[in-house]
């Protein structure tokens, strides 16, 4: 497929600076480019790719100032990352494609209901009491658990489990060997040092336009639901502990921990590998650095938290500053400490 700078313009919302004409059939990276590919500057720190790239079309801010002469033709857009991806949905980045049917290797429960337009790939199972809702495309060796229901026009790609009773809503995303539903991590300590095993009769509850990275575990809870509301996105190999509620279009990225009962509120950026003991409450807009270790709730709304304990980003930087100096600070102490001692003898 081509597409010219014209065309690209109206579909991205953007101006024209250079040929309208040029084509494009692909999309690059900046320091790689290529004639006939479009690529994007989204990050200061790669301007001076845009002044060496040979991309035919370059994406780029509205407010953009160009230092130097730049060959390829630009689209200032509103919104660069945006665009792209509306861009890579243009080249076929989407959802699955494909004509709809279901295969004779999958195992669909007669008591299972599934929608119209639905593609299922070979060796997948459909328990009973099932739904899967119309125009879901499920891919090979997936497993859909007694009572689960699939909202319309969700992608669940292979490996992926949904245990049983676990609703997953509308326009969702579900990446390769997601697990939905499975136990909590619950043990009641017995008088004899040995562990009970609490049985978890809650469930999963998925709103809609959520997207579930690869690998990522989300724990049914051990009564009522473990929710995660709608517009959220998490990344690869995450950890999601029973009764956890993650708010709308809270964003989570790979290997963070979330402990059991821990609610996250809206529009939450979590970075890597950032950790969440159980039973705290973490405000709207909340922003954790990776790495970080949040072991008390965050009751203000907007904040940003470092480090482990997790303390405003602020605060971690003064005190950072003051911890560098540590080193140098003890060898002055221990030369006034010698000559103290030199001079009391």
């Amino acid at each position: 497929m081509q597409l010219s700078a014209k065309e690209l313009a109206q579909i991205l919302n953007g101006t024209i600076e250079g040929d309208p004409e040029v084509k494009v059939s692909r999309p690059s990276k900046i320091e790689e480019g290529g004639a006939g590919t479009i690529s994007f500057l989204g990050n200061p720190k790669y301007e001076d790719y845009a002044y060496t790239t040979t991309a035919s079309i370059l994406l780029v801010s509205q407010q953009f100032e160009a230092r130097r002469p730049i060959k390829a033709t630009l689209i200032r857009v509103p919104d660069v990352y945006g665009a792209v991806a509306r861009l890579l949905e243009q080249f076929g980045g989407g959802k699955q494609e494909g004509s709809s049917e279901i295969s004779p290797l999958a195992s669909i429960h007669p008591e299972a209901q599934v929608g119209s337009g639905v593609t299922i790939g070979p060796f997948t199972v459909v328990e009973a009491g099932a739904v899967v809702g119309d125009g879901c495309r499920i891919s090979s060796q997936v497993y859909i658990g007694k009572g689960a229901r699939l909202g319309r026009q969700t992608t669940i790609y292979p490996g992926a489990r949904i245990m049983h009773d676990c609703e997953v809503g509308a326009n969702c995303i579900i990446h390769a060997n997601a697990v939905i539903g499975s136990d909590g991590f619950g043990f009641a300590p017995q008088d004899d040092g040995k562990y009970r095993k609490i049985v978890h009769v809650g469930n999963v509850v998925i709103e809609d336009d959520v997207e579930i990275g690869a690998n990522t575990a989300i724990d049914r809870a051990t009564m009522g639901s473990t929710t995660i509301r709608s517009g959220a996105k998490l990344d690869n190999l995450i950890q999601v502990g029973h009764n956890v509620e993650i708010g709308e279009n809270t964003v989570i990225a790979a290997q963070a921990g979330i402990s059991g009962s821990t609610r996250i509120g809206r529009s939450c950026r979590i970075g890597g590998q950032a950790g969440f003991t159980g039973h705290i409450h973490i405000a709207d807009g909340s922003q954790v650095a990776a790495q970080s270790g949040i072991i008390s709730s965050i009751e203000e709304p907007g904040q940003t938290v470092v480090g482990a304990p997790a303390i405003n980003y602020k605060d971690y930087f003064r005190s950072f500053a003051v911890f560098k100096k540590l080193p140098e600070l003890y060898r002055k102490v221990n030369q006034m400490e010698q000559k103290l001692k030199g001079g009391e003898s």
